[in-house]
């Protein structure tokens, strides 16, 4: 038995929205996109690192549920190519953020949120070689709170007259910070989806169980 059709769309959907929030964040709060040293490069960063740990992510370890009838190596393909245009735009978001940061003489990793972050994206390049410890669930899990605090230092900083001076802090709950809280809340409700499907075990394609058609990359279970 495979996941229901409506939850599997609400699951694309949610991510795709996930996406434009971002994009909308980053382009009309943020003051758009450059590839300068400046803030407007930074803005890549949180678009690319959604779009590419959670988004692209999510819907990679989910797809061994999709209710589509395609052959097991299909299915393989199309999961090692998610993931591996997720690990090409999270190195392209990462280069943004350090490049940004060299740019402008900000220290690099001081945070928790890079911490995090840097955790997620080495344990997600060396996932083959670390499948036994750390799975897909953990890593998605890890991408989503690095997203979570990762919007929440940006408005800390930007609202409250590091990164620019607004009329309004964060604590006045301006449009941007209403914006940005919504995208939050968004990921949210799209990592429950992704690990709904993933606790069923029944939705699993049937095959997959076996060492010999263990998925390419990863290990969901």
């Amino acid at each position: 038995m495979f996941l229901p059709v409506s939850l599997f769309l609400k699951s694309v959907s949610l991510g795709f929205l996930s996406v434009v929030f971002v994009c909308l964040w980053s382009g009309i709060w943020r003051g758009g996109f450059a590839w300068d040293g400046s803030f407007l490069q930074f803005n890549w960063h949180p678009v690319l690192m959604v779009t590419s740990l959670v988004v692209l992510y999510g819907n990679a370890i989910v797809l061994y549920r999709v209710p589509l009838h395609w052959s097991r190596w299909s299915c393989k393909v199309c999961h090692a190519g998610l993931l591996f245009l997720a690990l090409v735009l999270s190195m392209l978001g990462l280069c943004a953020a350090f490049d940004f940061h060299h740019a402008n003489n900000i220290p690099h990793l001081y945070s928790l949120h890079s911490w995090t972050g840097i955790s997620t994206v080495a344990l997600f390049s060396l996932q083959v070689e670390i499948a036994l410890w750390f799975g897909g669930v953990t890593i998605f899990i890890m991408s989503l709170i690095t997203s979570i605090s990762g919007i929440n230092e940006k408005l800390l900083l930007t609202l409250n007259g590091r990164n620019g001076s607004h009329a309004q802090p964060y604590s006045a709950l301006p449009a941007e910070a209403l914006f940005a809280n919504s995208l939050g809340i968004v990921l949210i409700i799209f990592g429950l989806v992704v690990l709904s499907i993933l606790s069923r075990h029944k939705w699993k394609k049937p095959g997959f169980d076996d060492e010999t058609d263990r998925p390419l990359l990863i290990d969901t279970r």
